[in-house]
């Protein structure tokens, strides 16, 4: 029996400075997972996972990551992705620096 497609987002790391980034829908990368285009449709999200990695020259490490939509936009479903979205674990620096 098929997997049942659940929502995704494209996310990858900014080529020059590495934080994670994610597909808006108007094809801009935004470093906010809230303003992430959540992909509902396997089909379009195969398109757009495609369309992105093409884009060699902005980001590295292209995938689909698994979400959950809410009212407050999506969240992570994995522990790794909410790990990533968060920044470094080392030190108060970057996004840990200003509460996020």
């Amino acid at each position: 029996m098929p997997r049942t497609f659940t929502p995704k987002v494209v996310t990858a790391n900014a080529l020059i400075e590495g934080d994670v980034i994610y597909l808006a829908a108007d094809d801009s990368w935004t470093r906010e997972l809230r303003n992430a285009d959540v992909l509902t449709d396997e089909a379009v999200a195969q398109i757009r996972l495609i369309e992105a990695s093409s884009r060699v020259s902005e980001a590295v490490g292209v995938y689909l990551a698994d979400v959950t939509p809410t009212s407050d936009g999506p969240q992570p479903k994995h522990f790794r992705e909410d790990f990533r979205r968060k920044g470094p674990s080392n030190h108060f620096h970057g996004k840990q620096a200003s509460g996020l």
